[in-house]
């Protein structure tokens, strides 16, 4: 439902519970609420409407015709150097030891041919991501994949470990890192230390598990180095935190984190199985790489590094092992087309940039006989690995051209979307296949880069909102009766694109109408079945799941980031709280807060005026200004309890950690004027 407001054209949606300082605080850390529980507004569906139809196994099987999905080069490659595989590969969460953050069993039913229900492609791609284990890529370098959606990569230095990547979540990493000291003990008998780390890049599937692995304390006492990008603490940091909680919703489609794991739900992501949800955590770099080419020793190892800013990351390296003859390419380059625009949400990636670093890494890198990444399995051979570094820099590149070339014709991002495909000599590699990103949603993404989301037609300028629009559409249809029909008859006929454009525009007039959801939901099954991408079956899957089930309503424990939050710049915090603001209840509101970290020496005031919150660290350079309302005087790991629900109000109020100067009544309005975060929202329904 939504509420008008005094603000032309604003529509804001209801927001349920009491409003309080903890609440408020609460709400800073809502981007990293994920949906995760059900309504019980349910639609009962049985086998035969999930079963693929005629239409769907059709298209299937001519995809499975276009390609050689007998070539078994790349599960040679997938198994080569195996030293061992966990016989049950499941992970239990540190917070609640009966749940499991990772399950690779759980994806055995992915063997054999592909299903009716997989596009067969996508199925070849998920067998290669089962192969998990402990491998050897050469001597001295060796890599642990399927513990988690990325790798961890293990370089053996004169006194220890150098790690690569540890991964998403502590409970992945730690039992990564163990297995692999245990089938390496016989080799390296006196070797178990960490002697460095290193973070290729600012996603947190890449860093979230250091802290499972090494504590910060070791790394300070053994003078340990943690090397990153230039600007990795920033983004690893602020990444998503202004329109976090739109973006972890959003990310509960993209990674299919309700659905089943079963031919019927979700098979991978493309990029690897999946993200592991267990518990996060960060360690500040004390050294950086803002260069390329940047050399440096490590542990007696020869490092060439490759710094990539603004390419699949803001902050980003790839880098070469000499004595190996080994490239690592990060996330630069993977075995599949990466996303230019990332479903989830995210700022648009720079496809010239990308290519440029890929094109400069292969003359950099010109000897490489080996290249390994932070996904998937490995490479041998310079010519191979060459061919293979071609063909992703013209993936990138040919996507961006074409569509520049097609923009400038004149043809919206629809048009080039749909008129777009990749020449036969990149589209039959296997390396380009859109398993993750696509050509069409990258497509897109190069046009919004250029020209935004407006595409200069003025029916699109001003449109009517959804359900306006949608009520309207079902008028002109005769009426939701006629609507169905017609949107039968084009299920029927197998075009699922038009019948959910149908269907969409009733669900939204009528959320009721069980059998506009129920139809609707069967085109997002066979729209699912039919994806080679893996983000996009889980998006049509988990908008079939919702249909059928109604919108979650619970998230999961924020507290699993709390190692993350300790390092996060309390600034962000209040940028994030600033897009709380209760516009229409703070017009005439000239509150000001000021907030004392006691442990860090550091003071904020924060202000509202003319409806918007502004915030600024003081120092002796900026005194105060104006009267302050209240003072709220608070250690950071307290602030952080509070943020993150450990910790009451209640017994805050009382605690020798916190104080107020001023008043108490005016620092309670002064939150109650934010919205505490919803943990989920409608996508596939009206709200």
């Amino acid at each position: 439902m939504t509420i008008k407001l005094p603000f032309p054209a604003l529509r804001l949606r209801k927001i349920r519970g009491q409003q309080s300082l903890h609440a408020g605080l609460l709400l800073s850390a809502g981007l990293l609420l994920s949906a995760c529980g059900q309504s019980d507004n349910q639609i009962s569906v049985s086998s035969d409407e999930r079963a693929a139809t005629a239409t769907t196994i059709a298209a299937n099987r001519q995809v499975a015709e276009q390609l050689n999905l007998n070539d078994q080069q790349d599960f040679n490659d997938a198994r080569r150097g195996l030293i061992a595989s966990p016989e049950n590969l499941q992970v239990a969460s540190l917070a609640d030891p009966a749940k499991n953050v990772w399950d690779m069993p759980a994806y055995g039913f992915v063997q054999g041919d592909a299903p009716n229900s997989v596009n067969p492609s996508l199925w070849r791609q998920a067998q290669l991501n089962n192969i998990h284990g402990l491998f050897e890529v050469t001597p001295g370098i060796y890599q642990l994949r399927g513990f988690d959606l990325s790798n961890m990569t293990l370089i053996k230095g004169d006194s220890g470990w150098i790690v690569i990547d540890p991964i998403t979540a502590k409970e992945t990493s730690r039992t990564a890192f163990n297995f692999a000291m245990q089938q390496l003990a016989e080799r390296y008998p006196d070797t178990r230390n960490i002697s460095a780390i290193l973070f290729t890049h600012s996603h947190i599937d890449h860093f979230g598990g250091v802290l499972g692995i090494i504590s910060q304390q070791e790394i300070e006492q053994r003078n340990i180095p943690v090397i990153a990008p230039a600007g990795f603490m920033e983004e690893a940091t602020s990444e998503n935190i202004i329109a976090g909680t739109a973006m972890s919703r959003r990310a509960v489609y993209m990674y299919g984190k309700n659905l089943a794991r079963d031919e019927f739900g979700h098979v991978d992501s493309g990029l690897g199985k999946g993200p592991a949800f267990g518990e996060f955590s960060i360690i500040e770099p004390n050294q950086l790489v803002s260069k390329t080419p940047t050399e440096l020793t490590i542990d007696g190892v020869q490092f060439q590094f490759q710094y990539t800013p603004e390419s699949e990351a803001p902050a980003e390296f790839t880098f070469y092992l000499p004595q190996y003859k080994a490239f690592c390419g990060g996330e630069v380059v993977s075995r599949n087309m990466h996303n230019l625009y990332t479903l989830r949400g995210a700022k648009v990636r720079d496809a010239m940039k990308w290519s440029a670093y890929i094109e400069e890494a292969r003359n950099l890198f010109a000897d490489a006989d080996i290249y390994f990444a932070s996904h998937h399995w490995p490479m041998w051979g310079k010519e191979r690995i060459q061919t293979f570094l071609k063909q992703q820099r013209d993936t990138y590149k040919f996507i961006h051209d074409q569509t520049v070339r097609r923009m400038n014709q004149g043809m919206t991002p629809g048009e080039i979307a749909e008129d777009l495909a990749l020449p036969d000599s990149l589209a039959q590699a296997f390396s380009s296949r859109g398993y993750y990103g696509t050509v069409k949603h990258n497509a897109r993404a190069v046009y919004q880069g250029y020209l935004g989301w407006y595409d200069a037609n003025p029916a699109h300028l001003d449109p009517l909102p959804d359900p306006q629009r949608a009520a309207g559409y079902v008028a002109l249809a005769g009426g939701a009766g006629a609507l169905l029909e017609k949107a039968q008859s084009a299920f029927d006929a197998g075009n699922y694109r038009w019948s959910a454009e149908l269907l969409n525009h009733l669900v939204f007039a009528e959320p009721d109408n069980s059998a506009a959801r129920k139809l609707l939901a069967r085109n997002y099954d066979q729209l699912g079945y039919q994806a080679e991408s893996g983000p996009w079956r889980d998006v049509y899957l988990t908008a079939a799941l919702e249909l059928r089930t109604g919108t979650p309503e619970t998230g999961i424990n924020i507290a699993t980031m709390k190692d993350m939050l300790l390092q996060t710049p309390v600034a962000n915090f209040f940028d994030t709280l600033a897009v709380r603001l209760k516009a229409e209840d703070a017009a005439d509101k000239n509150w000001r807060i000021k907030i004392n970290f006691t442990d860090l020496n550091e003071s904020h005031l924060l202000w509202v005026e003319n409806a918007v919150l502004h915030h600024r660290q003081l120092s002796k350079d900026t005194p105060e200004e104006g009267e302050i309302n209240a003072s709220l005087n608070l250690t950071h790991p307290l602030f952080i309890s509070m943020l993150i629900g450990e910790v009451g109000l209640k017994d805050t109020l009382f605690s020798d950690d916190l104080n107020i100067d001023g008043s108490k009544i005016d620092l309670v309005r002064f939150f109650s004027l934010f919205e505490k975060p919803a943990t989920s929202f409608a996508i596939v329904l009206p709200d």
